[in-house]
């Protein structure tokens, strides 16, 4: 089993900047994908960003330029800066992970961005 520990939420005015961060613990013998997902009230869930092993990136188009996914492999972690953030990247964020072709998620973290 595998378990997911997201953090850096939170409050932050437009135009402001927020590092998630998230930490992966369990059964792990190698993580593939990682990525970040999000849900913004009344809407499906939907990707923002994923990194391959090797660091290969993908970004949803309205993050590009101002997003930037990494991982830390020895860490099992990955992360997400944010930066120039918009009122309408409010949602909580998931961390996804894909360990042995099984899929986890994050409980989520929420994030806030006020006008």
């Amino acid at each position: 089993q595998v378990q997911l520990v997201e953090s850096g939420g939170g409050l932050v005015q437009a135009g402001g900047s927020l590092r998630l961060s998230c930490a992966a613990s369990g059964s792990i013998f190698s993580i593939n994908a990682m990525g970040w997902y999000r849900q913004a009230p009344g809407k499906q869930r939907e990707l923002v960003a994923i990194i391959t092993r090797d660091g290969g990136t993908n970004y949803r188009d309205y993050v590009k330029g101002r997003f930037t996914i990494s991982r830390d492999n020895a860490k099992n972690t990955v992360y997400l800066q944010m930066n120039s953030l918009k009122p309408e990247d409010t949602a909580v964020y998931y961390c996804n992970v894909v360990v042995s072709q099984t899929i986890y998620w994050g409980k989520g973290t929420l994030v806030t961005v006020s006008s």
